[in-house]
């Protein structure tokens, strides 16, 4: 059997093989009458640096409270890392990321962005942005 590093091979015959094919990046910006909410989901990587700057213009520029929901994240390269921190640095309120996988939390730990926000495991549901009191 032949295939890639990205192919799940199966232990016996009759089961299937399933395709880990890397899911793109994508990040998607909200805003609300109380804050802005950032949600980036699949790999984020210097292929989504592009959008990842356009997200950071339009979070400073609606200058609200920025909620960062990263639970869909697959993968993180320095590239997350930098927008995430970017964002800390440039919001004037404090950014509050929502769900961080083990593996972002860990990522954003050894690099110390984690100490530049709040984290919550958990936070209003995805409506919450654009629903205001």
């Amino acid at each position: 059997m032949s295939g890639d590093a990205n192919t799940v091979r199966p232990t016996s015959e009759h089961e299937d093989v399933t395709d880990r094919t890397p899911e793109p990046g994508s990040v998607h910006t909200f805003t609300g009458r109380g804050r802005t909410r950032v949600v980036l989901s699949g790999e984020v990587d210097a292929e989504l640096g592009p959008a990842l700057l356009e997200a950071a213009a339009d979070a400073a520029d609606a200058g609200r409270a920025l909620e960062v929901d990263v639970q869909h994240v697959t993968f993180m390269d320095s590239t997350g890392v930098a927008f995430l921190a970017r964002l800390a640095r440039d919001s004037t309120a404090p950014v509050v990321l929502l769900r961080p996988t083990a593996e972002v939390q860990f990522l954003l730990e050894i690099t110390g962005v984690a100490e530049l926000m709040e984290i919550r495991d958990s936070g209003p549901g995805p409506d919450a942005a654009v629903a205001g009191p």
